[in-house]
């Protein structure tokens, strides 16, 4: 009897444990997270960090398919916020609007796209801007196909171009900062929404020319070589967060942003992690090798999230140049 005792109390205990399983399951608490490449670094620091003072009890995801693959879920509901290189456009801002999704957009920081070659390239000493475009715009398809043919002085050597795919925002500002127009470009490149699969690309090639965030640059500077850009000043000045804080890397510095469905603030985790995000983006940035923005400019941007400020300071466009303090001195619309 005590036998029979013992293994039904046994029983009792693994289905409880298994219902009890169940429901804390049913129960979990998480932050769903997509977007760009770019920014992922800071908010998968972010994510991290969030996750270990909550010791488990929330779950942060992060995804990356790209500023316009993120946008493409965040427009449909289907995330809390999405990691963006580049402001929200007018077509997102519409899918939005339909969908009855209310965005705020928040900036996190700046960053400076980064011009990359292969570290045997002993010729290319800085860029302009163009022969950027010589090598990118969409006129050179299938017609600049090696070094020479941009600038007579560099030699007869295959080029092979690597860069963001079409769905990302670094994609977006490079191609309106050089060619003068958002996803104007040659289309016969190595195109990866996968940064690490262009540090590979320009590493294996010493013909090789690309182009992502500083961060992944910092994060792989044995295997490649930055290149200073000449500015509109007319002097080469390579990407640091010195150069990108006192404007001088220029016209290829850009601010980066995490936007949140206003929705989704009603959920306690949601709006805590946006609150913790912000108050320790400034480490979590820097620590990431990003330029931070200022004290104040993460102060405003709290204060936007607790006001419940809906809109972006773009109009739906991208902008080449904006400052730090434009992006929350200019006007939500």
């Amino acid at each position: 009897m005590l036998e029979t005792i013992k293994r039904a109390s046994l029983a009792a205990v693994v289905v409880m444990g298994v219902v009890g399983g169940s429901a804390a399951w049913a129960q979990e608490k998480k932050v769903t997270i997509d977007g760009s490449s770019t920014v992922y670094p800071i908010t998968e620091a972010a994510a991290e960090e969030y996750q270990k003072e909550k010791k488990g009890a929330v779950k942060v995801t992060v995804g990356i398919s790209g500023t316009g693959g993120g946008f493409k879920k965040f427009v449909r509901g289907e995330t809390d916020i999405s990691n963006a290189s580049r402001p929200i456009l007018q077509k997102e801002i519409d899918e939005a609007k339909t969908n009855k999704i209310e965005f705020i957009e928040l900036p996190v920081a700046f960053d400076a796209l980064t011009i990359v070659v292969n570290t045997s390239n002993d010729f290319l000493k800085e860029v302009k801007v163009d022969e950027l475009k010589k090598m990118w715009g969409p006129d050179s398809e299938g017609k600049v196909t090696n070094w020479n043919q941009v600038n007579p002085a560099w030699p007869d050597m295959q080029l092979k171009l690597f860069g963001p795919g079409p769905d990302s925002g670094t994609f977006d500002y490079f191609t309106e900062a050089v060619n003068g127009k958002s996803k104007s470009s040659r289309k016969d490149y190595t195109p990866s929404e996968d940064d690490n699969v262009l540090v590979q690309g320009v590493g294996s090639d010493k013909g090789a020319l690309g182009y992502f965030g500083l961060a992944y640059y910092e994060a792989n500077k044995g295997k490649l070589r930055a290149v200073p850009v000449v500015n509109k000043a007319g002097k080469p000045v390579s990407p640091s967060i010195e150069t990108t804080k006192s404007g001088e890397y220029n016209p290829l510095a850009r601010p980066i942003f995490i936007y949140v469905n206003k929705a989704s603030l009603a959920k306690p985790e949601v709006k805590e992690f946006v609150e913790f995000y912000l108050k320790h983006a400034e480490d979590l940035v820097t620590d990431v090798k990003y330029v931070p923005l200022t004290e104040a400019a993460y102060t405003m941007a709290a204060k936007r999230v607790a006001e419940g400020k809906t809109g972006s300071v773009f109009g739906g466009k991208e902008q080449v140049g904006m400052t730090i303090e434009q992006l929350f001195t200019a006007e939500l619309k």
